[in-house]
């Protein structure tokens, strides 16, 4: 890409190491700016001075996992919810207490949806960006929205994301708004917020493919307490076996289900071919790392560490009640 390398103060954002505070910035994508005529978005990796990937570069490990694989062709499409919030709260809920129990509102249409404006002017200005944004809708929960980011091959689906993200927070600030992607931002009988995977391979989108997603659904069992570290934060108080979810403590698969960790669907079985729906991912998930996570523990590929992560504290309470229920 023919664009300068340049640099910031990675001492104002708590990037840097050591006296040299300076952190390099590579280009590695160039969009039309969306809101600025005549202008270019460019996406960068962070790098330190001395040419090391910056720690939380997840994108260069992401890259290099799918291009030392790409003959498998990795598509994926990811489903992003989220919540718009004002002052601290959900957007336009009532002061004190609660809206109507949840039933009303998705894909909904009438007075009871909150938010669609905020939703389609994200969504035209994705267009505009020349992202791979497929659709919008309003979600189970009032003012809590999804907008779906693919088919992407490979590294793109992260840069897609991360710019469809960049996006919103531009136009959320305009208003005063706050786009919450908490995977439970409000506890009780309310739907969490979730960043579902789709993926497919070239072998699973041929003749033959339902063998290949049930054989990579396979190597999810064997691999899932890893898997879901990569998967987001607190995504535990979310992932509970209620609210469409299946229990973050043990891997399910099925035809059509949605209490199930991967959800194969009804017309992939009857085509014998297609993708399956990872619906563990959190709405907070890196969807560099994460997507490089489920393509090389689905294929049965070396993937990123834990190293990568903040270790988090239900990590052990986790690996403890798979313990105790493989004790039983």
């Amino acid at each position: 890409m023919d664009m300068p390398v340049w640099n910031f103060d990675g001492s104002s954002t708590g990037q840097h190491r050591g006296h040299n505070t300076e952190i390099v910035i590579r280009p590695v994508a160039l969009f039309p700016h969306p809101f600025i005529e005549n202008a270019k978005a460019v996406l960068a990796e962070c790098y330190y001075p001395e040419g090391d990937v910056e720690r939380c570069n997840t994108r260069k490990i992401a890259s290099d996992i799918f291009a030392a694989h790409k003959e498998e062709e990795p598509m994926f499409g990811l489903e992003q919810e989220y919540f718009i919030y004002k002052n601290g709260k959900p957007f336009m809920w009532p002061e004190n207490g609660y809206p109507a129990p949840q039933g009303n509102y998705y894909c909904g249409n009438g007075t009871q949806v909150t938010g669609r404006e905020l939703a389609l002017e994200h969504y035209q200005a994705c267009l505009r960006t020349g992202l791979k944004i497929s659709g919008v809708n309003a979600e189970v929960a009032p003012s809590q929205w999804e907008f779906q980011i693919g088919p992407c091959i490979g590294v793109e689906q992260g840069d897609h994301m991360i710019m469809a993200r960049w996006i919103y927070q531009k136009i959320a600030e305009k208003y005063g708004l706050e786009i919450n992607y908490e995977p439970k931002p409000i506890k009780g009988d309310w739907n969490g917020s979730g960043c579902h995977m789709n993926f497919s391979t070239k072998a699973m989108r041929e003749d033959g493919g339902l063998e290949v997603i049930k054989a990579a659904c396979e190597r999810l069992g064997k691999t899932f307490l890893e898997d879901v570290k990569f998967y987001g934060g607190n995504n535990i108080e979310r992932m509970t076996g209620a609210h469409e979810t299946s229990k973050l403590s043990e891997f399910t698969y099925g035809i059509g289900t949605r209490h199930t960790s991967v959800r194969i669907g009804n017309d992939v079985a009857k085509n014998g071919k297609g993708y399956f729906e990872d619906r563990r991912p959190a709405s907070n998930i890196d969807p560099y790392i994460a997507t490089a996570r489920l393509f090389s523990s689905s294929l049965g590929y070396e993937g990123p560490s834990t190293s990568h992560l903040e270790p988090q504290p239900w990590w052990d309470a986790l690996a403890a009640e798979v313990a105790r229920s493989a004790a039983k």
